[in-house]
C-alpha cells in the first residue's frame, strides 16, 4: 500500500499540534520550535543603506527645502539685509564662532545648565509621579496642580525667580525645575495608570512588597509612559532655560546660548540672532536623535512593536 508523503503542517494543523491533539510532546515541541526559527527568520535586518535613506535624508531634504526658500525670500528682497540676512552670511557667522572658539564656550554653558536641570527634573518629578501614583487622595489633590503648572508658560516664573535667588544659577535650575517637572511626573502617573490590574495582583500573590512592586512591576509597566514623560520634559527644560537665559544676563555667571541671542539683539545683528537660534535648535534635534530615539527603539524591541535589526 503506497505511502502518503508528508507535507508542511498548516497553520490551523499546527495550533492543533501545539495543544497536542493525539501529538506527542517531543513532536509539538519540534513543531513549536520550527515555527519559532520561521518566526525569527521573517526579522529580516534592514540594509544599512536603506535605514540610512530612510531617516537621514528625508529631515535632510526637508532643511534642504526650508534653506531654498530662504534663500528666494532673500533673493527677491522682501526685507532688507539687516533684518533677513542670507543663509550664507549666517552659516558664515556660525563657522566664524567655531573658529573663535566662542561657540564651544555658549554650547558648554547652556548644555551643562540644562543637563544638570533635566537631571534634578528627572528625581523630582519621578518621586513626585510614584507618590501621587500610589495615593488617590493626593493624587485628587496635586494633580489639576500639576497639570496646570505644566501649562504656564515657563518665562513667567523668571521674574519670580530672579527675586528669590537673585543673579545666580540657582535661578536658571529653578525656572527648569517648575518647567521640567509638572512633564515628567504627568508622563508617569500617564504610565501608571496604563498598567493592567493584573500586575498589581500578580505582584502581592508573589509577595512583593511596595518598593519591590514599583521596582519590578510598575516601573517596567509604565516605561512608555514614562519615557514621554521624560522627553517632554527634557523639551520643556530646554525651552525654560532659553527664556531664562535671555531675560537674566550677567557676566559672572557665563555666557549661555541665551546670552548670545540677546546680545545679537542689542547690536542689532540679525545674523547672530538667527546663529543662536540654529545653534539651539540643532542643540534639541542632538539630544532627541543621541539620546531619546536610542531608548525608544530599545523599550519597543523588548515589548515587541519593533523589529530588531530596525
Amino acid at each position: 500500500m503506497p505511502q502518503t508523503p508528508l507535507t508542511a503542517p498548516s497553520a490551523l494543523d499546527a495550533q492543533h499540534i501545539v495543544v497536542g491533539e493525539g501529538i506527542e510532546p517531543a513532536d509539538a515541541a519540534a513543531v513549536n520550535a520550527g515555527l519559532d526559527a520561521l518566526e525569527q527568520h521573517r526579522e529580516v535586518k534592514t540594509p544599512v543603506i536603506q535605514r540610512f535613506a530612510r531617516s537621514v535624508l528625508p529631515p535632510v531634504g526637508a532643511i534642504a527645502i526650508i534653506i531654498g526658500v530662504w534663500q528666494w525670500a532673500y533673493t527677491m528682497g522682501f526685507k532688507p539685509d539687516y533684518v533677513l540676512p542670507s543663509p550664507a552670511t549666517v552659516f558664515g557667522t556660525i563657522g566664524d564662532l567655531f573658529a573663535s572658539g566662542r561657540a564651544f564656550e555658549v554650547l558648554w554653558t547652556s548644555l551643562s545648565r540644562g543637563v544638570f536641570g533635566f537631571a534634578l527634573s528627572v528625581v523630582i518629578g519621578t518621586v513626585i509621579g510614584l507618590i501621587l501614583s500610589r495615593n488617590k487622595w493626593l493624587r485628587a489633590g496635586f494633580g489639576p496642580l500639576l497639570t496646570g503648572l505644566q501649562s504656564l508658560p515657563s518665562v513667567a516664573w523668571v521674574p519670580p525667580a530672579l527675586l528669590w535667588f537673585g543673579l545666580s544659577n540657582a535661578t536658571y535650575y529653578a525656572v527648569v525645575l517648575l518647567g521640567a517637572v509638572p512633564s515628567m511626573a504627568n508622563g508617569l502617573l500617564s504610565g501608571a495608570d496604563q498598567v493592567p490590574p493584573l500586575y498589581s495582583r500578580v505582584g502581592k500573590v508573589l509577595g512583593l512588597g511596595r518598593w519591590g512592586y514599583i521596582r519590578h512591576v510598575l516601573m517596567p509597566a509604565a516605561l512608555p509612559g514614562y519615557l514621554a514623560g521624560l522627553r517632554q520634559g527634557w523639551a520643556f527644560a530646554w525651552r525654560s532655560l532659553m527664556a531664562a537665559e535671555l531675560i537674566v544676563t550677567t557676566s559672572k555667571l557665563g555666557f549661555g546660548l541665551g546670552q548670545l541671542m540677546d546680545q545679537g539683539r542689542s547690536l542689532s545683528e540679525m545674523d547672530l540672532m538667527l546663529a543662536a537660534v540654529i545653534l539651539i535648535f540643532v542643540v534639541g534635534v542632538g539630544i532627541e536623535v543621541l539620546f531619546f530615539r536610542p531608548i525608544e527603539r530599545v523599550v519597543l524591541r523588548t515589548r515587541g512593536l519593533q523589529p530588531a535589526g530596525r
